[in-house]
């Protein structure tokens, strides 16, 4: 499972990806979670399973779900105070969220891959 993380700058984005990639290495799960920034987003999408998007990016939170669609990837707003999640477990949990949340929609070919 492929986490994209993305803030204005990579900042704030980059605290988050560390701490999720704790807490799935300390749940024993394959999740690799990196940081982008709004303007890296067209090509960091590419290798993308899921984009959780800092909440000061709400304004551009539609646009980041067109661009998202026709590769599969998954959008989620992350809350304004997510950045006192300081283990990842709570950030840990909002991506498991969306991912139950859409076992029943249509797979992409590259989730069948996987």
């Amino acid at each position: 499972m492929r986490i994209l993380v993305v803030c204005g700058a990579g900042a704030s984005s980059t605290f988050v990806a560390q701490r999720v990639r704790h807490a799935a290495h300390d749940r024993g799960r394959d999740i690799s979670a990196v940081a982008g920034t709004e303007q890296s987003l067209p090509i960091d999408l590419d290798a993308a399973d899921i984009v959780l998007v800092g909440p000061h990016l709400q304004h551009a939170l539609e646009r980041i779900q067109r661009d998202a669609a026709p590769r599969g990837t998954r959008v989620v707003l992350l809350p304004p105070d997510i950045f006192t999640d300081l283990d990842g477990s709570r950030t840990l949990a909002l991506i498991d969220e969306a991912l139950s949340a859409s076992t029943d929609a249509p797979r992409t070919p590259r989730e069948e891959l996987a």
